[in-house]
């Protein structure tokens, strides 16, 4: 009987790690290449306005954190820096600063959603038509699948 106990916690345990690790490392093996630097450094020099993101926010830790560089123009947003991996990011814009769920969740409804993030080496989203980038402040990388804050920088 010990020995079947034993079986079944070892094997339980094993499995509860496997399955963490593969919603950690999916997102990693199934990205597509991030865009050229060369490339995201040209479009960022139209940029009407640039952030930093980094990782000293009260919502970012090892897991869900964001650095370098923003630069958002009317058409749009460039990010030249690393995400941490993860599934279903997207990116927000909202008119306050925010730097934890519990700041992000209740905006939530008023913040335009930009677009999906599939890439953690920097990106490129377009700016939907009809949006005006100077309405906001702030850019949010959200996980929609988990909820989590990524990270956020404001802009103005």
């Amino acid at each position: 009987m010990r020995r079947l106990i034993s079986f079944i916690v070892t094997h339980s345990v094993a499995l509860a790690i496997g399955f963490a690790l593969g919603i950690y490392f999916l997102p990693i093996l199934t990205a597509p290449s991030s865009p050229n630097a060369a490339m995201l450094e040209e479009k960022a020099q139209s940029a009407l306005f640039t952030a930093e993101l980094t990782r000293d926010l009260r919502g970012s830790d090892f897991l869900h954190w964001g650095e370098g560089m923003i630069s958002i123009s009317a058409s749009e947003i460039v990010h030249e820096g690393k995400l941490a991996p993860g599934p279903d990011y997207f990116v927000y814009l909202t008119r306050e600063f925010v730097e934890h769920e519990d700041e992000f969740e209740p905006i939530k409804a008023q913040a335009q959603r930009i677009g999906a993030v599939k890439t953690f080496g920097g990106f490129l989203l377009s700016v939907p038509d009809g949006v005006d980038v100077s309405e906001f402040n702030t850019v949010v990388v959200w996980c929609e699948s988990f909820g989590e804050f990524i990270t956020a920088a404001k802009y103005r």
